[in-house]
């Protein structure tokens, strides 16, 4: 196989792992709570923030850690965190507008995400200013002419095992059948001696937790982080959870690959694509709301009035 086609073919697989990474999270957090978390990206964000602060800890208390193993258990805390944060997040804000309009919702969560960036500029140590962020990974690997970066490896690697994982947890565990009851009828569930503020917590702790490792492997595929990085992934994320429906799974799958399909199409065979990208990406998430407003895979939904 070509080596520039392969690369293309890695860039394109590494992308939308990661993206799908953010979008199961706005798939699984509107399928269960029926709202739209528009501050998700924002929320996953602080990740890469804690992990860069673990990391800087331990290197100058000159723990006996290697440089990997200090970032592996700083990520592992950022997930650990995040996941915690979702929670919270949700008991002070989320949670009192379940009952309400979609529109109060959104706004709420709109609203949040830039509380969230404020937060992190302002508390975190030159927050403002971009950071360089370490490298999971920068070993090689060659096969003949083709080069296959080991970060590239573990980004695909551990998204496949966090999906399958996640899809293990939704369909063959307790948890998961309860998961699945109050995303399908809250007041059956009820009935059930389903608690739902519970099912609702452990689903923003898996939401939020998966989404740092997504805005994780982002930052350290682009070298640095930013604290308004929240809102590209965000919107990336969720532009994929709509390609594919929101609610569905597989959809945001789906629609994550199709999205990293048109962002490395586009650096590829448009003049300065890097730079037109996100419009092409958006324009995608356009066309298929016009043609097929449920999504890819989503279910159209019918309401009597």
């Amino acid at each position: 196989m070509d080596a520039l086609l392969m690369q293309h073919l890695l860039n394109w697989l590494v992308l939308g792992s990661i993206y799908t990474l953010i979008a199961l999270g706005f798939s699984l957090l509107f399928g269960v709570l029926n709202v739209i978390h528009f501050s998700h990206g924002d929320v996953a964000m602080v990740g890469p923030f804690i992990a860069l602060a673990i990391v800087q800890a331990v290197t100058a208390m000159a723990m006996p850690l290697g440089a990997s193993a200090a970032l592996l258990v700083a990520i592992l805390a950022a997930m650990a965190a995040i996941g915690l944060l979702g929670v919270l997040l949700d008991w002070l804000v989320i949670r009192r507008f379940r009952t309400s309009p979609a529109m109060m919702a959104l706004v709420a969560t709109v609203a949040l995400g830039t509380v969230i960036r404020e937060m992190i500029r302002t508390l975190y140590p030159q927050g403002s200013n971009p950071k360089p962020f370490p490298a999971i990974a920068t070993g090689v690997i060659q096969i003949g002419d083709v080069v296959i970066p080991v970060f590239s490896l573990i980004v695909i690697g551990v998204s496949v095992a966090m999906v399958a994982a996640l899809f293990a947890l939704i369909s063959h565990t307790p948890v998961g059948v309860r998961i699945r009851a109050v995303a399908e009828d809250l007041s059956i569930a009820r009935l059930m001696a389903v608690r739902p503020d519970r099912i609702f917590a452990v689903t923003f702790f898996i939401a939020s937790a998966v989404g740092a490792i997504g805005a994780v492997f982002f930052v350290s595929h682009a070298g640095v982080v930013r604290f308004d990085f929240g809102i590209q992934l965000g919107l990336i994320g969720f532009s994929a959870a709509v390609i594919g429906g929101l609610g569905s799974m597989n959809g945001a799958i789906l629609g994550s690959l199709l999205i990293a399909g048109v962002d490395v199409l586009v650096q590829v065979l448009v003049p300065d694509g890097a730079s037109y990208r996100l419009v092409f990406i958006f324009m995608l998430t356009i066309l298929v709301l016009v043609f097929k407003p449920s999504g890819m895979l989503g279910k159209p939904v019918f309401e009597k009035v």
